[in-house]
């Protein structure tokens, strides 16, 4: 039963000793509990399902009564368990926190659709940065680039193998940055840093300046994605992030589209006061960058209640959006009131994280999910050309798998949101790439150029599973600080992936690469069979041990465990795996 409001609901602003003595104003905010209805809060299981219900059954949308309470039940409305769970007094967003605050529908569809446009369109936009700074070298090498700077496939295969590794090294460094002097700092600053090293590019001279701009770019761009995935978290919550997630990469491809038709128009001027296309690909892209990065700094808050600046003195949020915002963020996720968010972590929590073996399933996954996509993708370009395509042509041929790939992975993303599940909808990737693979490797040596379009569209068109995985990893984290790290722990092993595919199509496997797609079709396999069934499997298990335990506790026995245990994050008891 829901009940209608038509006021706004009492707000409640805590004094400074009430910020330094939290326990006191439960006390105050317990009083106030007991004459609150808690009957008309809706638990996580019905919001989630109303919420993918909405999405699919437009009309029982447009019914809801948008005026009904929204607020979710949490800890917070258990006065036994409440103070267990309350946000550390360093907490940024404490002066906003009201487990007694009440909002509707109506509000918080408001709130989130201008969330949206606030915060989730910076992150997609400083996404894109990086996005076109990675994508300009698919491109160049499609031009004559190679052979202007006198490189082999094999060096073009060691420069990735470079940037990847610097990549994958500046992963848990830059997190560490990021958490100490805040992501809205870094993030901006990252992109600067990045864009002079690309649009340097212009004056490669060999093989050494090819590889010392790739290392250069791995280290800089090292910790941007896990940064960017703290940063949006702090705004949503467990249920919306996947989607926004899904809008991220899904942004990727609709630059890799954008980038496509720049570098159409860009190549064309090969030959402009005697410079080779690609050179002008590198420095016009990284500018464009630059000026994205510099935007960056001025449109990325510290967090929902630090929106005021001195070049905006009225901030983004009035005050009852920021106790909406604050009050939502940690009914869903009590966690996120640990630390502060400019506070750095110790190398006993980094430690403590890196040990979390929970999550290795997922890093295994992210290893090895991937693998049987990226070589056909990284080298697409090059095989449209050595098939007969010329180089205009084959940068427009990328566009159809890159728009179709917008749809599957909205598509994929959705029904594992809406059905609650992640195993088995990830491993949806490796079954749509697995007959493809088994197409590609069986077509004849001189295929007709556009059957094999039309089988590398279908394999590269696949609904891309890393926006669930990321989220994944996020919810299984449990708490901040292991968030930030399992979060770079999670994308070091998907640029190791990168590496282990950067060594799968080789110069004498050329140029139709059939010991490469043989190799392919076999992790392929193991992934399906194997990798996904094995994940679901442990996590079931896993919960299914602690439900054993935490069922047959009493509430006094709960209540003295939170209380004394020194366990945080997925170590609790009372915390249940995703799978």
């Amino acid at each position: 039963m829901t009940t209608s409001v038509s006021a706004t609901p009492e707000k409640h602003t805590p004094t400074t000793d009430s910020l330094i003595r939290p326990v006191s104003l439960l006390s105050s905010i317990e009083k106030r509990s007991a004459s609150l209805p808690t009957d008309d809060l809706v638990d996580e299981t019905e919001e989630q399902f109303s919420w993918t219900k909405s999405i699919f059954r437009r009309k029982q949308m447009f019914s809801r009564d948008l005026d009904a309470i929204a607020t979710r039940r949490s800890v917070f409305d258990d006065p036994g368990l409440a103070q267990y769970y309350w946000p550390n007094k360093d907490y940024e967003n404490l002066h906003r926190f009201d487990p007694t605050a009440r909002w509707t529908y109506r509000e918080e569809k408001a709130l989130v659709r201008k969330l949206d446009w606030k915060i989730m369109l910076m992150a997609a936009i400083a996404f894109s940065a990086l996005n076109l700074d990675r994508s300009n070298i698919s491109q160049a090498n499609s031009d004559s680039f190679l052979q202007d700077i006198e490189l082999t496939t094999d060096d073009f295969n060691l420069g990735n193998t470079v940037f990847l590794l610097a990549f994958l090294c500046a992963e848990l460094p830059s997190q560490l940055v990021s958490k100490r002097i805040g992501p809205d700092r870094w993030i901006p600053t990252q992109i600067c840093l990045w864009s002079f090293v690309s649009l340097s590019q212009f004056w490669l001279t060999g093989r050494t300046s090819f590889l010392v701009c790739r290392a250069f770019l791995g280290v800089l761009q090292g910790g941007f994605i896990p940064d960017l995935i703290l940063y949006l978290s702090y705004f949503y919550t467990k249920t919306e992030l996947p989607m926004r997630l899904a809008l991220f990469w899904m942004s990727e491809n609709f630059v890799a589209i954008l980038a496509s038709f720049i570098a159409y128009g860009v190549l064309h001027m090969d030959g402009v006061a005697g410079i080779a296309g690609w050179r002008w690909l590198f420095i016009i892209e990284g500018i464009l960058t630059l000026l994205i990065g510099i935007f960056c700094f001025f449109n990325m808050p510290p967090s929902p209640t630090q929106t005021k600046a001195w070049f905006r003195p009225k901030g983004w949020f009035t005050e009852r959006e920021e106790i909406i915002m604050v009050n939502r963020i940690l009914r869903d996720d009590p966690s996120k009131g640990d630390m502060h968010n400019r506070e750095g972590l110790t190398l006993r929590r980094l430690w403590t994280a890196v040990c979390d073996y929970d999550l290795w399933p997922i890093y295994i996954l992210g290893l090895m999910f991937g693998i049987p996509n990226s070589p056909p993708s990284t080298y697409l370009t090059l095989l449209l050309t050595n098939i007969g395509f010329n180089t205009f042509d084959t940068n427009l041929l990328t566009i159809p798998s890159l728009a179709i790939g917008i749809i599957t992975m909205f598509w994929i993303t959705l029904v594992s949101e809406s059905v609650n599940e992640r195993t088995i909808v990830s491993m949806m990737m490796d079954l749509w790439t697995l007959p493809f693979l088994v197409a590609l490797y069986a077509l004849p040596s001189n295929p007709n150029p556009w059957i094999f379009f039309a089988v590398a569209t279908g394999l590269l068109s696949y609904p891309y599973t890393h926006p669930i995985q990321v989220g994944w990893c996020s919810r299984n984290a449990g708490a901040v600080a292991s968030r930030t790290v399992n979060a770079s722990l999670y994308n070091m092993f998907v640029q190791v992936s990168g590496i282990v595919s950067a060594q799968i199509y080789v110069a004498s496997d050329a140029p139709r690469y059939q010991r490469g797609n043989r190799t392919l079709i076999i992790i392929c396999c193991v992934n399906i069979c194997i990798l996904y069934p094995a994940t679901k499997a442990y996590y079931i298990w896993r919960n299914r041990q602690r439900a054993k335990i935490w069922d047959a506790m009493t509430t006094e026995e709960r209540a003295h465990y939170l209380s004394t245990t020194k366990d945080v994050g997925n170590r609790r008891l009372d915390f249940r795996f995703a799978h």
